[in-house]
């Protein structure tokens, strides 16, 4: 089954073709880098330069993954809105995919984990999750302070990819597993398993997991400023 992949969540972003074998072996046939700031100008082209290349349509997709979020209101919007079009007109599924499940599973730790990721403004996302195996079971993903993500996480462990946080949980006095980096191919390989399972939505139903409100959402609410 062929995998369309995208990730627009971060300041670069990552577009890939992925295939799923009969076992469940996930292969990452090629993956492009797309340059900040100019997602809107290059995720269609690379994708139709990627399939061309390697000989395949747009027909031969069978469904996108897409990181959802956390991440840049911007890159996500972009992003999201390629896939929604995409998946309209081919009448394929879409899995959205958190960056912080992706996370939690790649700590491969039984039990509570906290998957955080550096938030800005001094903020940390933490997603915090029951990991059991190749599953994980949400608790809550929200954004906080450095010292409420301390305080959240004492009782876990933390999964990262951030150094700078990284040190701050060692500190702290809590178990640590830094993740080298997230790759495509764990974001397939979590896309893949949440197909199978049949946790997909319509080009209508896919939605950003922003985790905290846009700017324009804080200010339109009474009382903003």
């Amino acid at each position: 089954m062929l995998l369309l992949v995208t990730d627009t969540s971060g300041r670069q972003g990552t577009v890939a073709l992925a295939r799923a074998g009969e076992t469940g072996r996930i292969e990452v046939i090629e993956e492009t880098p797309l340059a900040g700031g100019m997602f809107s100008a290059q995720l269609v082209p690379q994708i139709a330069a990627l399939l061309s290349k390697h000989a395949l349509s747009k027909a031969d997709v069978d469904a996108f993954v897409v990181v959802s979020g956390p991440g840049s209101f911007t890159g996500l919007r972009v992003g999201l809105a390629a896939i929604k079009a995409l998946a309209e007109i081919l009448h394929k599924p879409i899995v959205p995919v958190s960056l912080l499940e992706v996370i939690a599973l790649a700590s491969h730790r039984e039990g509570k984990v906290v998957a955080a990721l550096d938030a800005g403004r001094g903020e940390v996302y933490a997603g915090e999750y029951e990991v059991a195996g190749q599953s994980a079971r949400l608790s809550a993903e929200r954004v906080l302070t450095k010292d409420a993500f301390l305080s959240q996480a004492k009782v876990a462990t933390v999964s990262t990819p951030i150094p700078a946080l990284a040190d701050a949980a060692r500190l702290a006095g809590i178990h640590v597993e830094i993740i080298d980096r997230v790759t495509t191919g764990m974001i397939a390989a979590l896309g893949w398993k949440k197909l199978q399972a049949g946790e997909t939505v319509t080009p209508e139903g896919l939605e950003a997991n922003y985790v905290r409100c846009t700017d324009a959402e804080i200010f339109a609410k009474p009382g903003g400023s």
